[in-house]
Parts: structure tokens; sequence; C-alpha cells
């Protein structure tokens, strides 16, 4: 062993407590094994052996690659990091012209640690969503590292590993324009008060107009004494703003809309920097066709080799019955789909419903199973408030027809969560901004347009096929001859146009979970 790595193991690198966050203990969790303090260990260990001991950032010919690496730690900030993390403060005090095994170790941990957060994320994308189910990204960091500092290029093999999508550099771009408005520290107070309608006046109105300004909704160009009158400019503002973000619509600013305004430009750079972890933890997109989701903003993506071609509402589900994130493939779509009632929603909404009202079993055409004999059972002689919930002795299910919870068609990606996208009767629904109302799975809009492109290319289902057995009332499963990727994600921040982003409700709460993991110690675990 050379001296330098001797200096290495006694110099504690290698100790867990620095190195293995409480967050992420060391333990097999959902099928990842966490690694252990001995994986960041091995990952120094190996960049030194590729060198044959021989330093890399300490001593005069390595000042170069130094001051690299300090710029770049900096740099960290743009993506939503604390440079603290990375050793900032240690190694911006100490001397690199003096060769030092110690300090250069501490600087190759340094990049390895920011190399990992940039390529994967800093925090682990299972402890925060329990579904989540894409692969790792294999990375030898120890040899990109020693390829960089052969090339001279610390700086841009750490901005290599990042997201280079165009929707993580806008988030950057936004992420800069907020803080640069914090750090001013000058920001207006709506004061806590009634609700606000169009065409009120007074003081409280002035300050809603100064908010409005500051956050680019509505024209400086207003007659000073006009500043302090509720005026069209101004409830047009609120309403794209309550429409854009997923509020209650309805052009006032009550309490919630003045919560809404009062979150001032510090909680929103730390709200972007979260939604810059969480593209972090998934891999560019595949190529070809994709559906992507993202739950609170309702919104269904059709993408073509990473492009949005269109887009569809969604119906998601409700807070206490939530739409898990996962990933998944599109197998095959069914037309005119009968409704298996899964057993929990027979048991929590339509057992309750038929005690009220028997008649609504066949109307809304209902098939009682017994569930032992698998056989069809009379269901005007059954007195459903006899029936117990547990154990709930039927299977129910729903024909084909107007009422069907599934509509004219449901669309299947397999996955442990038994959540699809299909059509719903309720189709009016989507005419609400926050659309939470659904068990876990997700209504879509227009579904047949849907339909049509999921069967680009398919043999026998043409548009005006799948028209025609829609009009029909016969199940038809239509297999797919090259499944269809699918992705479930949860991003409260939206890139639009260049330079501005969108913000809309946190529907599940999720967004303090990660600001909070990303403002903590180390979350490192290098390959």
């Amino acid at each position: 062993m050379s001296l330098f790595l001797t200096a290495l193991l006694a110099s504690g690198l290698c100790s867990a407590d620095p190195l293995v966050p409480a967050e992420r203990p060391v333990q097999e969790t959902a099928g990842v094994t966490e690694p252990s303090a001995c994986a960041v260990c091995d990952a120094v260990s190996r960049f030194y052996l590729m060198r044959d001991g021989a330093l890399a950032w300490t001593g005069p010919d390595n000042r170069v690659h130094y001051d690299q690496l300090l710029d770049a730690i900096r740099a960290a900030r743009s993506h939503g990091l604390d440079p603290e993390h990375y050793r900032l403060s240690l190694l911006s005090a100490a001397d690199p012209l003096h060769a030092d095994p110690g300090l250069d170790s501490q600087a190759t941990q340094a990049w390895l640690d920011l190399a990992h957060d940039l390529a994967l994320g800093r925090l682990d994308p299972h402890a925060h969503e329990p579904g989540w189910n894409l692969p790792r990204r294999q990375l030898d960091l120890a040899a990109r590292l020693y390829l960089a500092l052969e090339l001279g290029e610390v700086g841009a093999s750490l901005e290599a590993l990042a997201p280079r999508d165009e929707a993580y550099q806008r988030l950057r771009l936004g992420l800069q324009a907020w803080r640069d408005v914090a750090e001013k520290n000058v920001w207006p107070v709506l004061e806590n008060g009634p609700a606000l309608h169009p065409g009120d006046e007074g003081p409280r109105v002035a300050q809603l107009r100064a908010l409005l300004e500051a956050q680019g909704q509505i024209s400086l160009q207003v007659n000073a004494a006009d500043r302090d009158v509720f005026d069209a400019d101004m409830a047009a503002a609120i309403l794209r703003m309550q429409r854009s973000a997923h509020l209650e619509d309805d052009g006032i600013v009550g309490a919630g809309m003045q919560a809404w305004l009062a979150i001032r430009p510090e909680a929103r750079v730390a709200q972007i920097a979260a939604n810059l972890e969480r593209r972090r933890w998934r891999p560019a997109l595949e190529a070809g066709r994709v559906l992507r989701v993202n739950i609170p903003d309702f919104r269904l993506d059709l993408l073509e080799d990473g492009r949005i071609i269109d887009q569809h509402r969604l119906i998601v589900g409700r807070t206490s019955r939530p739409t898990p994130i996962f990933s998944a493939e599109l197998a095959y779509f069914i037309i005119n789909p009968w409704w298996e009632t899964p057993y929990s929603l027979a048991v929590r909404d339509e057992l309750p419903a038929f005690r009220r009202d028997p008649d609504m079993v066949e109307r809304l055409g209902f098939q009682v199973l017994d569930r032992e004999t698998n056989t069809v059972v009379d269901a005007s002689e059954i007195d459903w408030n006899e029936v117990p919930a547990n154990p709930f002795p039927y299977r129910l299910r729903q024909a084909p027809g107007p009422h069907n919870a599934l509509g004219e068609i449901k669309f299947i990606f397999p996955n442990p969560h038994n959540t699809y996208l299909h059509d719903t009767p309720g189709r009016h629904l989507f005419q609400e901004s926050r659309r939470a109302f659904s068990s876990g799975c997700m209504r879509v809009d227009q579904p047949i347009d849907l339909a049509h492109w999921v069967a680009q290319g398919l043999t026998g289902w043409s548009p005006e096929r799948i028209d025609e057995v829609a009009a029909g009332d016969a199940e038809t499963r239509v297999d797919l001859t090259r499944r269809i990727p699918v992705h479930t994600a949860y991003r409260t921040v939206i890139p639009s146009q260049l330079a501005y982003i969108r913000f809309v409700a946190d529907l599940y709460e999720k967004d303090d979970a990660i600001i909070n993991g990303l403002s903590g110690g180390s979350q490192t675990d290098p390959e």
C-alpha cells in the first residue's frame, strides 16, 4: 500500500459517521440495498489506485484543478444544492499549494459527493415515494473523475452529470430569478383580512396590486389615484393565477388565495430546489412515445422523442386516496369495459349507496355475484341493510354503458398499485381547476383521442375502427405490439416559457419533506 493510501485510511475517511446519513441507514429498502460507508471509501480508494497514489488536487502542479473544483462547488447553488454540503468552507480555507494527502482526499470526496448528487439526486427517492420503481443509473464516478482530471475539465465533468433537458435548465433560470428577488429582501405584504372582490377599494387593494406587480402579473402602468381599486386587470390576473395553480377559480381573494399570495420568495426558492431534485431522480426520457403524468398539475403529456405533442386533463386521487408515483408500460386498452369493482370500493362506496337506494344496483347496471360460488345473484332479493361490510359476501361488476365508472375505455399498464387510466361518466368534473376526486386511478379527458394516439401503427385499429367499436356495447381488448412507457410524477414547479416558471398547489403536501431533506447533512453514496 502506498504512503498516500496509508495516509488516506489514517485520515478517518472510512469512518461511517459523516458518510451514512441518519435518513438512509444501511439496510435493504424497497428492493434497493443501501450502500455502506465502505462504498464511499472504495470510490476514493479506486480513484487513487488509478493514479498510482498520486495526488490530484494539492501541490503546485494541481492548483488549477483545485480552483476549478471550488468554482464547481460554488456553482452547486444553481442546481438548488448547498455548497457547504461539499466541504466549501474547509476547502476554501485550506492551502492547496502544499501537498497534503488528507486535504487531497477531502477534495476528491467533495467531487464524488457533488457528482453523485447531480447525477442521481441527493436524497433517496424510495424514502420519499414508496412506489418508486425506476432503476438507478449505474455510474463509475471514480473513473469519471480520473478522466476529468486528465482532460482538465473538472467543472464541465460535473455539469455533464446533471440533467441536460431544457425543462431542467429553465428551472435553474427560475431559481436564480427568485433567488435574486429573495436576496433583495423587499417583498410587498398583503395584510390578513376579509375577502377582496373585483370592484373593491382601499389600502389592502393597493397592497394586493403591489404583490401582483412584483410577480409580473399586471402592468405597472396605472394612475396613482387608481392603485387602490380592484380593477378588471387585477381580476383577470387573480383568475389566471388561480387556474394556473389549481386553486378555487372564483376570482376572489379569499383566505386560500391570500395564503397563496403570502408565500415569500425564499419559500419559492426552496420549492424550486425540491423540484430540481425530483428531476435528478429520473433518468432521461426514453426515445419514442411516452406517457407522462404530473399529478398535482392534473395533466397527462403525450411525448414523442422527448417533445410534448399533446396534453390531456386528468382527474387524480383525492388526498385520502392519492395516486401513487411509479413507472410501468402501457400493454393494452379495453373499449366498453366492464368494471370489476375493487373490494375496498365495494365496501366503502357502493355498499353504503345501495343501503340508501337499493334501486341504484339495477339503474347503474351492476351485476352482483356470490363471492364463494361466483354465481349471479338477483339483487332485487338482497336486503342491503343486512349485508355485512366485513366480510363483504359479493363481487360487484358494472356493465358497459353510460353509467359505467370506467366510461368508454380504460388503459392498462400492469403495476402493483392496480392503477390505470380510464374514461369517466362524470366528464363535467374536468371543468374544475382542482381535480382530485378519484380513488387513486386517473380519469382522462378525451379518452378516444388518446386511444387513437396509442393505437398508431397497430394493424386493424384505425381511428375509424376504434370509434366504431366504442359506439357499440361489446367489451373489446386491444393489445399493443409495442408497449409505451408510462411515468407518474409529482412536480409542483413547472417550466413554461423561457425564464418563466409556474407554481401549482402542493396537492399531497410532499414538498416540505424534500426541502427539509435537502437542507440536512450528507446524503451521498458514490457508486
